[in-house]
């Protein structure tokens, strides 16, 4: 019995350690900019959109004008009505666990231009509102 105990407990463990590795390790297609330099890659992408990703009563709260607001949860199964695997997408997300998860799901639906503002978004609500991108379901 004791045995059997060590071995499940070692499986737990082993599971923990690679689920959360797995969260950590950096995303492929996920590039990194800062607020200040959003403006010109969304002049160079025309296909830019900003994809916010919280709750949505979070985003009601406070979000940024022109943004997409579809939550982690659902990201999965609706990303197809605003968005497009030929669109850039910044990602705005409230931490770092569900920016790299939004970016794992829209890398495994084929999206390959992800970039994620460097630190908090809210703080540059006025710099990223500036910018002119697309909406959900604009052509």
């Amino acid at each position: 019995m004791n045995m059997m105990f060590r071995i499940l407990l070692s499986i737990v463990i082993a599971f923990s350690i690679v689920r959360f590795l797995r969260s950590a390790w950096p995303v492929r297609s996920l590039s990194y900019v800062e607020a200040r330099d959003v403006r010109e890659l969304a002049d160079q992408s025309l296909d830019m959109k900003m994809l916010d990703v919280r709750d949505a009563v979070d985003y009601e709260k406070d979000s940024i004008r022109g943004s997409i607001n579809i939550s982690i949860g659902r990201l999965a199964y609706v990303w197809q009505h605003c968005l497009s695997t030929d669109d850039s997408v910044l990602i705005l997300a409230d931490s770092y666990y569900k920016r790299n998860k939004a970016a794992r799901i829209l890398y495994k639906q084929g999206f390959r231009k992800l970039y994620a503002v460097n630190g908090d978004f809210l703080g540059s609500k006025r710099t990223l509102s500036d910018i002119s991108v697309k909406g959900c379901c604009e052509g």
